[in-house]
């Protein structure tokens, strides 16, 4: 193994570990760093990844970065849901993440939909509490495809050297 190898190893584990956190994380395209990770391990001449595999997991990649970006709104608007809705999902996983915990990165979703939803119609709370729910739902479907990809790719990456 040469240093090469050694170095795309690394850098490509480090893409898959950060494209893993990226999945949960808005902002940062967890499932394209994770690929990435897979065509640095293609290169190294220690793996096994075929280009056929690499193209596939290219495929499956933007597949889910694009249900992704949908199903949240779909689920949203199927509630009757608003953009409002929709942003205080977003804004609240941040907020999660400021919580430091499991339970605030879960709840702070649903949270900011519902502050969302309240601040576009405080009229109807019943409503409110329903979209977020499917905001929340929504947020909760994509991030868990864009896990199980990610995770795949792990383990794609760790057979690739045996």
């Amino acid at each position: 193994m040469t240093a090469v190898d050694i170095v795309l190893i690394v850098v490509a584990s480090l893409l898959l570990l950060v494209g893993l956190i990226g999945c949960i994380i808005p902002g940062l395209p967890g499932t394209p760093l994770a690929w990435g990770g897979l065509l640095c391990a293609y290169f190294c001449s220690a793996s096994h990844i075929s280009l056929t595999t690499v193209i596939v997991c290219a495929v499956v990649c933007l597949a889910a970065e694009i249900i992704n970006n949908f199903v949240p709104s779909v689920f949203t608007k199927k509630a009757g849901g608003s953009k409002l809705g929709s942003w205080g999902a977003t804004i609240g996983v941040f907020a999660g993440l400021l919580t430091g915990n499991p339970i605030g990165i879960l709840l702070g979703p649903f949270v900011g939909a519902l502050i969302g939803e309240l601040m576009h119609d405080n009229s109807n709370f019943k409503k409110a509490l329903k979209a977020a729910c499917f905001s929340f739902l929504g947020f909760i479907t994509g991030t868990g495809l864009r896990l199980i990809v990610s995770a795949i790719f792990v383990v794609i990456f760790v057979k690739s050297f045996f």
